[in-house]
């Protein structure tokens, strides 16, 4: 716990356990509308890790957490297995290119870019995601052409930056191949997953994931993309709107504690 802020670090159990609930909350709306980590990074931020080892420690985090949630979406056939096959390849490599560049970069010069990038996260949240669309059968083009280089681009995203990487899967494939809000999601997962795993690979090389604190996020992030996943399930889009709107909330708290108190 050497490298939380002084006060956290003196008060590392109620560290854990603030960090818990966040990891559980992140896990319950990225499941549904992705944005997890725009929960775990400023939350990491909160407690004083420095800037690069936040976002691995987010990595690590949103990686074995989203696997509940693909696990429940994989049993209730929302999957479209021909997107993701060839997706996620593309995905790995992106994350992994994104992660090597930012670990290369000075750690304050890191924090103010995560600053900047917020904006950008906010945006892609705000972005309508409801209004509706007519499905059509994927041909051939959109699926060699479209589908590696959404998944190339916003691979490379995760890995520098990552707080509403899932998001961005859940619009480009809304609107660019015209699936369904719930299946885009659940596409999205994987991809999402993908990412995570590219994007901690160059994180672990680089030394920046302290695994003891993982361990029990990763407990916590796991029951919320359980529980998450379960519900979008069941409610449908519905539910997605309202996640998006209860993360934003969250979203602006979280920065004000960090950047305005």
């Amino acid at each position: 716990m050497e490298l939380l802020g002084a006060y956290w670090a003196e008060h590392w159990v109620f560290a854990i356990l603030l960090l818990g609930a966040i990891a559980f909350v992140a896990g319950f709306v990225d499941s549904i509308a992705g944005g997890g980590g725009l929960f775990l990074v400023p939350g990491f931020l909160l407690v004083g890790l420095p800037p690069q080892v936040a976002l691995g420690q987010e990595k690590v985090v949103s990686t074995l957490g989203t696997l509940a949630a693909i696990r429940n979406f994989l049993a209730n056939s929302r999957m479209v297995w021909k997107v993701a096959l060839i997706g996620v390849p593309f995905s790995l490599l992106g994350a992994y290119l994104g992660a090597h560049l930012i670990v290369s970069i000075p750690q304050e010069t890191v924090g103010k870019i995560i600053l900047a990038l917020i904006p950008f996260g906010i945006l892609i949240f705000l972005t309508p995601k409801d209004r509706p669309v007519q499905e059509h059968v994927l041909t051939d083009g959109m699926l060699f052409t479209v589908v590696p280089l959404t998944c190339l681009v916003i691979g490379f995203y995760d890995g520098f930056f990552g707080p509403g990487t899932g998001s961005m899967f859940i619009i480009a494939f809304h609107y660019l191949l015209k699936m369904d809000l719930v299946s885009s999601s659940a596409n999205s997962k994987t991809f999402n997953f993908a990412s995570n795993i590219g994007a901690l690979v160059a994180f672990v090389m680089a030394g920046k994931v302290m695994y003891l604190l993982a361990l029990p996020l990763v407990a916590c992030n796991i029951l919320g993309n359980h529980l998450g996943s379960a519900l979008a399930i069941r409610k449908g889009s519905d539910v997605v709107r309202k996640a998006l709107v209860f993360s934003m909330v969250c979203l602006f708290a979280s920065l004000g504690v960090k950047y305005l108190a």
